[in-house]
């Protein structure tokens, strides 16, 4: 029986092409399993086999999508694979956001079995979930061992058109699709042993779980805006000429804190968006268009606020992690706290 083969997609970091310094590498094709291939190769023993893998960097294909799509699609084809698998990615965010777009193209334009495999909290789970499968894996690569264990089995069932069990049975992330199915006890016999479970205190499992969204409390107004002390929040990726932290353009890992003392306005030529995804120019051409520097300064001369403070904070909010976005922003509210920071004027693209 001849072997499944299987192309797998990994980033320029697995790739061992570098680190972010090189997240702007072009697709690039290379014969047989590296990186995590390897593990995948053991997994998949005699049954299944990697003939080439593909490279590309995080960057270049978030911010070249279509080119880097039609590249990769490209180099598939010119092997017939039975299987496609790209990462796992775990929960970095433009490699998760890159892994799921390939998979759904693969699965949806060539018409080949396809899989990859992320952290549940990772932005490529939520934008790729509801189309292709997905293994649920842990949020570092030491998880690696783990994520192999799952998508290798799961890969091997897709490639052979075999039946695909629940979630809960082959370890991949719901997907929101219901399959009607016949049970010993009817729905309403069910719902009240869940009830009754509940009443004493007992475990039960839920058939049809609730989205969980947080509630924030909005504070009380500002009662004295004339003495107030007014900063500004943004993910819509205002930074100074050159980008000096390096904020990523999509799935930012961090923030950016910058001084706009003596600033009366922002131009050109001093300050720059970050963000990708969208059409920068006009953020570029007047940066306060996104964080409004100048009005409120001219706020601040009239009296109508006590002042701006003295530091702006700023990150990029195209498809990054609602685990970063926590981080940052218990971060950074610490800090204004301790600056005696009375309002936040928060903005986006």
């Amino acid at each position: 029986m001849a072997k499944i083969k299987v192309v797998h997609y990994i980033n320029q970091f697995y790739g061992g092409i570098g680190g972010e310094e090189k997240a702007d590498y072009k697709p690039e094709v290379v014969e047989g399993a590296k990186g995590p291939g390897m593990a995948f190769k053991a997994a998949f023993k005699d049954e299944a086999e990697i003939v080439a893998t593909i490279i590309c960097g995080d960057s270049y294909f978030n911010e070249n999508m279509e080119e880097a799509k039609e590249a990769i699609l490209d180099m598939i084809k010119q092997y017939e694979p039975d299987l496609f698998i790209a990462g796992p990615a775990f929960n970095a965010g433009r490699y998760g956001v890159a892994a799921g777009a390939i998979t759904q193209i693969v699965q949806d334009e060539l018409g080949i079995p396809a899989l990859t495999g992320m952290y549940e909290e990772n932005p490529g789970a939520d934008m790729y979930k509801k189309h292709v499968y997905m293994a649920a894996t842990k949020n570092s690569a030491a998880g690696m061992k783990d994520a192999i264990a799952i998508m290798a089995p799961l890969a091997l069932k897709l490639a052979r058109g075999e039946e695909i069990g629940s979630p809960e049975e082959e370890g991949y992330l719901e997907r929101g699709i219901r399959k009607n199915f016949f049970t010993e006890k009817r729905g309403s016999e069910r719902a009240v042993d869940m009830l009754v479970k509940k009443l004493n205190d007992e475990e039960f499992e839920t058939e049809y779980p609730m989205p969980s969204f947080d509630r924030v409390e909005p504070n009380p107004p500002i009662k004295d805006m004339a003495n107030a002390t007014i900063a500004i929040v943004t993910s819509g990726g205002i930074v100074p000429k050159g980008n000096p932290d390096h904020i990523e353009s999509s799935s930012a890992s961090k923030y950016g804190k910058y001084d706009i003392e003596g600033l009366d306005d922002l131009t050109e030529e001093t300050h720059e968006t970050a963000h990708g995804g969208h059409d920068p120019v006009y953020a570029n051409i007047d940066p306060d268009r996104v964080i409004p520097v100048d009005v409120l300064r001219d706020m601040e001369k009239e009296g109508k606020i006590g002042k701006l403070h003295r530091y702006f904070y700023s990150t990029v909010g195209n498809g990054t992690a609602v685990a970063n976005a926590k981080r940052f922003a218990e971060e950074i509210s610490k800090e204004l706290v301790a600056d005696g920071v009375d309002a936040v004027i928060l903005t986006s693209t």
